[in-house]
């Protein structure tokens, strides 16, 4: 059976992820949500529905903040602030991927600290910008994927840098392409599913 790993970064965002969440439940598809650590406090049945759902959560930082704008005082209290504030919403992280793919001098050794298993990505598609269509945004899934191929999509809109209802194309590509990518033969499963299986 071929693989893909489903990821969603930037959210949860009320606006989007809900109508994510029905999409991914409507397919029977399991995916890694890397959150904002300060939206999901602002969001908590967002992330008990993700739970219930049987998808996998991870960090995306703590307020989506440049890591090369950010020294040693603030990487560490991101670590550490995020990890506890997910552990109240009872959460077990074990995996991290910065915003924007962007370390500091400082980032692998918190990572390490903290367990925490470094992630990034095999596809992009520029789902943040809201001039791609479902279409083009589908066609470039498609296009792009291989088997074991780490997808990363934005669920956090205008929150973090993408445009205003950006996600609602994303959300329309994946009900185009996830019916065709699984008759291609792919099971899509989450991050840790992924690792622990290699």
């Amino acid at each position: 059976m071929k693989k893909l790993v489903l990821t969603f970064d930037d959210g949860p965002n009320p606006l989007y992820t809900e109508k994510l969440l029905e999409v991914l439940n409507a397919h029977k598809v399991k995916a890694t949500f890397f959150v904002v650590t300060k939206d999901a406090i602002c969001n908590p049945k967002l992330i008990e529905r993700m739970k219930q759902d049987g998808h996998e959560i991870a960090l995306h930082s703590l307020e989506h903040r440049h890591a090369l704008l950010s020294g040693y005082i603030y990487t560490k209290n991101d670590f550490t602030k995020s990890i506890k504030l997910l552990k109240m919403l009872n959460c077990k992280i074990r995996f991290y991927r910065p915003p924007w793919g962007v370390r500091n001098l400082y980032t692998a050794n918190f990572t390490k600290k903290h367990n925490l298993h470094m992630v990034l990505w095999d596809v992009m598609v520029e789902d943040w910008r809201v001039k791609n269509t479902p279409g083009i945004l589908a066609s470039r899934i498609n296009r792009k994927v291989f088997d074991g191929a780490i997808i990363c999509l934005h669920d956090g809109g205008e929150r973090h840098g993408g445009d205003y209802g950006a996600p609602l194309h994303m959300i329309k590509a994946l009900q185009m392409v996830l019916p065709k990518l699984k008759k291609e033969g792919y099971e899509f499963v989450t991050v840790g599913e992924y690792f622990d299986n290699e």
